[in-house]
């Protein structure tokens, strides 16, 4: 006889209500308590226990083949996503089909977030950093039962550790975990307490150190420093800020054009409490400091959310943390206002080539790349993205973030992402020669290529791709864009830039 996959396991788990659903969690099983070690790794693993139990039943109601299902989990296996994901990304299935399908075995119903608008009161019950971690948001509570949207209602660790933290009773709803995400990071102050960030008037001054000395020594007094830092950052326009550890304490520098610039000192006394919160907001591990660790942070500057990379690496004097900030991609037309150049871009974007955007550290690479994907993006054409940090999510683009603590590093992402038979491919910081011949590879089966390459200028830029090492990958270069400045940007088509490197 078949397993029942649709059937939860555990005692008292889910019950009926007045109209016969099962979905209230009132009680759940501990039967099944794992080791720290185990729970570490779960963390770690992209799964999801839902589509895990009813795979098959996918199989059995005809709604995929057997032998697609092994080759949606290998895929899964390989990218760090589950399953579900697998499906939906290889245009097996639609996210509407999955999540109705689920509803019908599950009897849990299905809520469109798209619509909906949870109580804000009730966020106070699931924390940001557990929220994004099991993918799920409250809803609503009423009386001592709270409804919660879950990507995976059968996650019974996330549910268990909920019910602690919530000291009341779930009760789950199936909704989709794009829209979940979405909702979180629209409705939560952003990552629990670096709430909105209003910029001073016009010409006036701001210095983070005076939130440092005020008196306060309360729970609040540490993220009000952040977000402190973080405004005086954004008003000197600042992109890289650098906290670095000195006697003292820990030094923050604010690096523009290259140069760095002292912006004052954290006291020693406080390095611990401000190292520990900048890591919990950025969905680090607080308690690790001997290996590199890489998170983003998440906050608002005039209800305008913005994303910062936070990179933490360890130095014999203590952590150097590095935080970059990523501004919200604008519409290429913006960027690029010469129509003739934007022509050519985006003609090179409709054929097998090399897309190469080049410039200075931070000059604005990123940005131009995720404006001219929002530009291109559709929902027939497959856009994939290889990243160490997604900066925003691009809608109808599948994009990838890399996950060295697996092991799913780039060279794994390179030699299995062409299974998914991308049309077009965004790959981050392209450095090793294998890499460099990897995207030839991709050129020949017809692929479109878009990656950056760090040049202070356009001597600097001749000066490398002369190396041997680059002469058959720059005689694949379709186009070619160069920021000399925010707003000087130069287009070159296949044989302008030939006759220029030649």
């Amino acid at each position: 006889m078949s397993p029942d996959w649709g059937k939860p396991t555990g005692a008292n788990q889910l019950v009926s209500d007045s109209r016969g659903r099962q979905g209230r969690i009132k009680q759940v099983s501990r039967g099944d308590e794992m080791s720290p070690d185990k729970r570490v790794k779960k963390m770690e693993t992209v799964n999801n226990k839902t589509l895990e139990k009813l795979k098959y039943e996918l199989v059995r109601d005809g709604i995929v083949s057997y032998e697609t299902l092994e080759k949606a989990e290998e895929l899964a296996n390989v990218q760090n996503i589950n399953i579900g994901q697998a499906l939906i990304n290889s245009g097996i299935l639609t996210e509407d089909t999955l999540l109705k399908f689920l509803e019908s075995k599950l009897h849990i119903p299905y809520v469109n977030l798209e619509d909906y608008s949870p109580d804000p009161k009730c966020f106070g019950f699931i924390n940001f950093a557990d929220a994004r971690r099991y993918r799920i948001i409250p809803l609503f509570k009423i009386e001592e039962i709270l409804t919660v949207a879950m990507a995976d209602p059968l996650d019974l660790f996330a549910i268990d550790k909920i019910i602690e933290t919530a000291e009341c009773s779930i009760e789950p709803v199936i909704a989709s975990e794009v829209s979940i995400m979405k909702k979180i990071d629209e409705y939560y102050k952003v990552a629990d307490t670096v709430e909105n960030i209003v910029l001073t008037k016009e010409g006036e001054e701001f210095d983070w150190t005076e939130e440092l000395h005020k008196e306060d020594s309360g729970e609040e007094h540490i993220p009000r420093v952040i977000r402190a830092i973080l405004k005086q950052a954004i008003i000197e326009d600042v992109h890289e800020l650098n906290f670095e550890q000195i006697e003292e304490g820990l030094k923050v520098v604010f690096k523009q054009n290259g140069e760095p610039s002292d912006k004052g000192t954290i006291p020693a006394i406080l390095n611990s409490a401000f190292v520990a919160k900048l890591k919990t907001l950025s969905n680090l591990d607080p308690s690790v400091c001997e290996i590199p660790q890489l998170g983003k942070l998440c906050f608002k500057v005039d209800n305008t959310i913005l994303i910062a990379s936070v990179s933490c690496f360890p130095t014999i004097m203590g952590e150097r943390i590095s935080l970059k900030i990523y501004k919200p991609p604008k519409k290429l037309e913006q960027i690029i206002p010469d129509e003739k150049q934007r022509a050519i871009l985006l003609s090179a974007a409709e054929k097998p080539g090399i897309i190469l955007v080049c410039g200075s550290p931070l000059s604005g690479k990123t940005h131009i790349i995720y404006s001219l994907l929002m530009e291109i993006a559709k929902p027939k054409k497959n856009i994939m993205t290889i990243e160490s940090i997604a900066k925003y999510e691009l809608k109808d683009v599948n994009q990838c973030e890399l996950n060295e603590n697996i092991g799913f590093n780039m060279d794994k992402a390179l030699r299995y992402v062409e299974f998914q038979s991308p049309d077009i491919i965004y790959l981050e910081g392209i450095k090793t020669r294998e890499a460099f011949e990897f995207l030839s590879e991709l050129y020949y089966n017809d692929k479109t290529v878009i990656t950056e390459f760090m040049a202070n200028n356009m001597t600097d830029l001749r000066q490398k791709l002369a190396f041997e090492d680059f002469q058959s990958f720059k005689s694949l270069i379709s186009c070619l864009v160069f920021i000399h400045s925010r707003d000087s940007i130069e287009v070159f088509d296949k044989t302008t830039l030939q006759k220029y490197l030649a």
